[in-house]
């Protein structure tokens, strides 16, 4: 592996802090830097991009971003990790803040300052889902983050793009088909990690639409809700989890109530969100 930097390589760090990955932490960390570096570079052009960094770990992608000559704002939970990133923020000096706290409380908006930004993460497998989904469902549209650029289960990443009628099709399909165009950029392999997962992991890049289909957020969470729920029955029968009968709701959305929420476009799922919210 190529170095990217003066600093020592990622094993010798991870040694030398005692950094092992944490399972309840869904710690998985990434060791080549020249991998680190191809994710980075998925997100774009790094000179003077203003990046959000979600759990950097020992800091193996962060190193990337801030070598691509970004400016990186990271989030970690885990206290082990800081003097790791400490040694970071020295070697780069006023271009690296980081931040001890749980990714899943932060109002990332207010910590992006205005600044155009961007989020470059391999987002921890236990949070990655939860995560995402509220940068999807934020009620201020256009987002704060310019794109998004996150590692997850191969599985996962499938869910995020899949179109109406697949089978990795759902409520994460709807929601980033809804506002974001997205795709699967490239799988890593689990011998990338320490320790390897059991999994494969894809990188996806998702940015966000200018103009998506009006829509209420919360009503349209609420119909994939029931709709996927109960994804093999009919959306006549799946569609009464939104406490009343759906018929009214369905014929005025001009769908067929034998249909399954497979196989609905997100244009439909939209429609019904906003008949149900009047």
């Amino acid at each position: 592996m190529s170095a990217i930097d003066d600093l020592p390589p990622l094993r010798e760090v991870i040694a030398r802090h005692g950094l092992m990955a944490k399972k309840a932490l869904g710690q998985n960390f990434l060791l080549d830097l020249n991998l680190t570096s191809r994710i980075a570079r998925a997100s774009g052009p790094l000179e003077g991009a203003t990046v959000v960094e979600v759990g950097p770990g020992p800091g193996g992608l962060t190193r990337a971003l801030l070598a691509g000559g970004a400016r990186v704002i990271a989030i970690e939970r885990d206290a082990r990790c800081l003097p790791a990133l400490a040694e970071i923020a020295a070697a780069y000096p006023g271009r690296l803040e980081v931040i001890e706290g749980d990714a899943l409380k932060v109002d990332f908006a207010a910590l992006a300052g205005g600044a155009p930004a961007r989020i470059v993460a391999n987002l921890p497998y236990n949070v990655g889902t939860s995560l995402l989904t509220g940068w999807l469902t934020g009620e201020a549209w256009p987002p704060w983050y310019q794109s998004l650029t996150l590692m997850f289960q191969k599985e996962v990443a499938q869910r995020i793009v899949a179109p109406p009628g697949a089978e990795a099709y759902g409520r994460l399909g709807v929601l980033a088909g809804w506002r974001t165009h997205a795709k699967m950029i490239f799988d890593v392999a689990p011998s990338a990690f320490v320790p390897p997962p059991k999994i494969t992991s894809t990188v996806v890049h998702l940015v966000p639409r200018a103009e998506p289909l009006a829509c209420p957020v919360k009503w349209l969470e609420r119909v994939t809700l029931a709709a996927f729920g109960q994804r093999r029955k009919m959306i006549r029968q799946s569609l009464k989890g939104l406490g009343r009968d759906p018929m009214p709701l369905i014929e005025a959305a001009g769908l067929d109530p034998t249909e399954r929420a497979e196989n609905l476009a997100i244009a439909d799922f939209c429609r019904l969100a906003q008949l149900a919210a009047e």
